[in-house]
Order: structure tokens, then C-alpha cells, then sequence
């Protein structure tokens, strides 16, 4: 396993050390299933916002629970964890099976929260216990037009042509 990819009990004790030397912990958390660039702009960003960036990485149940589909996740946690772990700005990732990260946000007390900017202030998951705790809640912006769901569809709508065409892109 990744040194970076840990159970939350072994996370939080790395965690509360970084905290006590006066490091700043920033999280996040999501599927991130296909990683994309406006994946990668946004923990850029969310990284530049303290000194520890850490993701809670939602597991094969919870992305199902989501209701994302049938056939999602595409990508399995374990790998999912392994590309974001090998991100630069990325610090430490953890998986959960729950379907919201309320339990990691709790376990880890980040000074910083961080969602996209489809999220709602008053909907983000874990935002009360963040500021009541004098920690902060930030949205950043997404990339137009970028989403996992937009490539799957993508792909879909791709692979649905090409099978209904032959090598010189002729319908049969």
C-alpha cells in the first residue's frame, strides 16, 4: 500500500502531530472516480490553502449508495487511492464507507474544509462542526464543463457510434 493511502486511527494520530507543530490541515473529499484536470486544479488549489491536504475518499459502497449509477464507481477505491496519492499536493488519503465524510471530518478536525463550487455553503457535509471548531469552509470554483459524469457520457455516446460503424466510419 501507498504510504500515503491510511486507515483514519493511524490518520489522526499523524494528523494531530502535524497540528501540534502548527501545521495547517485542509480536507476534502469525494469519489474522484476518473481522475480529471478539474480534479487535479482543485486539490492544486485546495493544497495552497494550508500544509497538510488530506482526502477522504468515498469506497466502492459509498460511491454506490450515492446513487451514481449502476456502474459506479468504474475505477475501485484501492486504485482511486492510488492515483490521488501520487498527486504532489496531496498528503495523506483515507477511504470510507460511509456516504457522507462526517465521521473523518470529526476524527481529524481539519482547520480548513474544502468542496466545489456546486456545493451549496449551507449543504456541505461536515461545515458546522469545521467552524464551531474555529476552522473555516471553502469552495472552489470548478473547471466548466469538466466532470467524471460528462467523460462517461462521453465515452458512451463514443462508443455507441463506433460500434455502429465500420473501420471507414460507414454505418453497416
Amino acid at each position: 500500500m501507498h504510504p500515503k493511502i491510511q486507515p483514519l486511527d493511524k490518520l489522526v494520530a499523524i494528523v494531530h502531530s502535524q497540528r501540534d507543530a502548527g501545521k495547517h490541515v485542509v480536507f476534502t473529499n469525494g469519489c474522484f472516480d476518473l481522475l480529471h484536470v478539474g480534479h487535479v486544479r482543485y486539490l492544486d488549489q485546495a493544497r495552497q490553502l494550508g500544509d497538510l491536504l488530506i482526502i477522504g475518499l468515498n469506497s466502492d459502497q459509498s460511491v454506490r449508495s450515492l446513487g451514481k449509477g449502476s456502474d459506479r464507481p468504474i475505477v475501485q477505491d484501492q486504485e482511486r487511492a492510488e492515483v490521488l496519492a501520487a498527486l504532489a499536493c496531496v498528503d495523506f488519503v483515507t477511504i470510507f464507507d460511509e456516504p457522507h465524510p462526517l465521521t473523518v471530518i470529526h476524527a481529524l478536525v481539519p482547520h480548513i474544509l474544502v468542496k466545489g463550487g456546486d456545493w451549496l455553503p449551507e449543504h456541505i457535509i461536515g461545515r458546522e462542526f469545521v467552524e464551531n471548531h474555529g476552522g473555516t469552509v471553502v469552495s472552489i470554483p470548478l473547471v466548466p464543463h469538466v466532470s467524471t459524469t460528462h467523460l462517461v457520457e462521453r465515452i458512451r455516446s463514443r462508443h455507441s457510434t463506433s460500434t455502429q460503424e465500420n473501420a471507414y466510419g460507414e454505418s453497416p
